[in-house]
Order: C-alpha cells, then sequence, then structure tokens
C-alpha cells in the first residue's frame, strides 16, 4: 500500500464563500470538536459575531460605499479562519464519499 498526496488550487476561495452556509458550518465545527464556549463566548453568540464581521464588510470605491454581499474580505484573519474551516467540510465529505465507493478518481501528473 502507498500514499498518494494531492492538492487543491481553489481560486478566489475567501471573496466567494457562501456566507450562511460559512457560518453554519463554522458552528458544526466548533460542536463537532467539543466546544460549548470559546474563551468563555457561547458558539451561539460566536456565531452572531461572525455574522456581523462577514456581513457587515465595507469598502470604498471611487468614492462609492459598498457592502460585500458574498464572501469575506481578502487579508482578514477571520477570513482566512472561515475558509479554512470550510475547506475541512468539503473535505470531510469528499473523503467519506472515497471511502464508500472505495475509489479515487483523479488525475496523476508526472
Amino acid at each position: 500500500m502507498s500514499d498518494i498526496t494531492c492538492t487543491f488550487d481553489l481560486t478566489d476561495l475567501y471573496t466567494m464563500l457562501p456566507q450562511e452556509e460559512s457560518l453554519d458550518i463554522l458552528i458544526e465545527f466548533l460542536v463537532q470538536h467539543g466546544y460549548q464556549k470559546v474563551q468563555n463566548i457561547p458558539i451561539d453568540i460566536i456565531r452572531k459575531l461572525a455574522l456581523i464581521v462577514i456581513k457587515e464588510n465595507v469598502f470604498v470605491y471611487e468614492k462609492k460605499f459598498y457592502r460585500q454581499v458574498i464572501g469575506g474580505a481578502m487579508g482578514s484573519a477571520f477570513t482566512l479562519t472561515l475558509a479554512n474551516i470550510f475547506m475541512w467540510k468539503w473535505e470531510k465529505q469528499l473523503v467519506h464519499r472515497l471511502k464508500v465507493s472505495n475509489e479515487i478518481y483523479g488525475r496523476y501528473l508526472t
């Protein structure tokens, strides 16, 4: 038996994260890892705070204010963490499908 490592390159993940789904996955991640609180903050409050960070992100372009309605801000430490947790869920689902089918599909490059 041998192990094969694969990588994925996702373009524009930070700015394309589905906001509500990402927050649901954040809570699922915390619950699955045994958290009811993080630094004494309940996870329902964490979700509400995360919602503010994601949904109330504004920027100025050509003297006009815009609110980001998809994804999160590039360069934000929170968006990085949220994207990694989003990928945790995606990878978990992928591994489950591969175990069920007992196969791996892909392309081998030399």
